[in-house]
């Protein structure tokens, strides 16, 4: 039966490569595609195959892989332990987006190497793994590809699932090819869960439980500079005390709910301005337009156009600003939660004391907004119309905003230290130059 079963998985794995040869076209098409209104997918394509200048063979090395920008700013305080804790090595991050790329030069500069990682095929993989040779591999949050862990598994190389999360949706869809994630999952030498129940859930998947370590989510360990917030507050003069409403990481279908609940407020709070930064940033013109047919007039951070007292919006199209842009705020309202996306980082502006408005769609953050909710920390809205009489209610009492962000702010302390479960197992697999 295990000869059988290890046969279906080897065969399994077979196919998925031919299929991936055959689509290898049609993915590079795509990339140009996408290039039209991103620029960097067209640019590196080499490293897409694993052709990359090799790392100093003398020089032990380690590899992060973040697929986009959340996952590496979610990895920065990881990234910098490393740093810290091993000044020896090499550091290799990899990402799948160029805005990824752009999110880890910006954090990092030349203090990490960048490249984005080589297609899930045999021969980038190893060309990869060859001119690397890392000590270990660390994953953040679910990145489960068959012929990246075989070989990273066939030279030995211990691999770090971090900050790892599996919503129930994800699991019902990872149990329909169930043998081939379970042959995947002995190949992680460990899954660092966010929560008890992700862990849970990859034990249900197939993962050994003498593998699973429960460490709690790294973005708690996220801390914003002190210069970022005096930058937020140089910036936020340009518009003056005007009560400002944050909508941040909107995705196709919020922003009109968002505009609507604006237009709405604007007749209560008629100098009320609103800061909006969609997710992705092929839809930044499109966004940008939709502001200016509803008759809102507007300027684009990209643009480095400062707002005026006359300016009704300011649109985030940068990437990385988040932060920066939260520290400017009045109250932050949390996109990909009206729709079915799943929600994005709460933790961020609840860090820096914010009020926190969501939509009801949280299914990726299942443990971080209930933690807010216990504590009376989250505020939520279905609709444009809800949306405006919670920003509302908001912007009347600045006692409620004041005892909201606090008690955000307390939930995001009380869980910090992820960062340290992560690096106590790494510690183990690793031996120090320095010790």
């Amino acid at each position: 039966m295990l000869a059988t079963m290890q046969l279906y998985t080897k065969l399994m794995r077979y196919l998925y490569t031919l299929l991936f040869y055959a689509a290898s076209p049609f993915v590079l098409l795509r990339m140009l595609w996408r290039s039209r209104r991103v620029e960097g997918y067209r640019h590196r394509l080499c490293e897409r195959f694993g052709y990359i200048k090799s790392l100093d063979s003398d020089t032990p090395s380690l590899w992060l892989h973040a697929v986009s920008v959340g996952e590496v700013i979610a990895a920065v305080p990881l990234i910098k332990a490393l740093l810290n804790h091993y000044p020896h090595y090499s550091l290799m991050v990899t990402t799948t987006t160029p805005t990824g790329s752009s999110q880890v030069q910006k954090n990092f500069k030349d203090r990490v190497r960048h490249v984005y990682l080589p297609y899930d095929l045999p021969g980038p993989v190893k060309r990869f793994l060859k001119r690397v040779h890392p000590q270990l591999a660390i994953l953040m949050e679910t990145e489960l590809w068959p012929n990246l862990l075989h070989y990273t598994n066939k030279r030995n190389i211990p691999v770090l699932l971090a900050n790892a999360r599996l919503s129930e949706r994800s699991l019902q869809g990872y149990q329909k090819i169930a043998a081939v994630v379970r042959k995947m999952l002995t190949q992680i030498s460990c899954v660092a869960a966010q929560s008890p129940a992700d862990g849970e859930r990859f034990v249900r998947l197939g993962l050994s439980k003498d593998r699973l370590l429960v460490t709690g989510n790294v973005k708690f360990d996220l801390h914003l500079p002190t210069s970022v917030i005096q930058e937020g507050k140089s910036l936020r003069k340009s518009w003056g005390e005007r009560l400002t409403l944050m909508a941040a990481s909107t995705h196709e279908g919020e922003e009109i709910i968002v505009l609507e609940a604006f237009r709405r407020l604007r007749t209560e709070f008629p100098d009320a301005f609103l800061i909006l930064a969609p997710r992705h940033p092929d839809r930044f013109t499109k966004v940008a337009r939709l502001c200016e047919n509803a008759g809102f007039s507007i300027v684009r951070r990209s643009l480095q156009q400062s707002p005026t007292q006359k300016t009704d919006i300011l649109l985030g199209d940068t990437m990385g600003e988040l932060g920066r842009l939260y520290a400017v705020s009045d109250v932050a309202f949390v996109g990909g939660s009206l729709v079915p996306v799943g929600g994005h980082n709460l933790i961020e502006p609840a860090a820096i004391r914010l009020p926190i408005i969501s939509g009801p769609q949280l299914q990726n953050f299942v443990l971080i907004s209930e933690l807010l909710k216990r504590a009376q920390a989250l505020l939520i809205v279905n609709d444009s119309e809800s949306l405006c009489h919670v920003v509302s209610r908001l912007f009347k009492s600045p006692e409620e905003r004041s005892a909201l962000g606090e008690r955000a702010y307390q939930v995001s302390a009380a869980n910090t230290g992820a960062v340290n479960k992560h690096m106590r197992w790494i510690s183990r697999q690793l031996i120090s130059p320095n010790s």
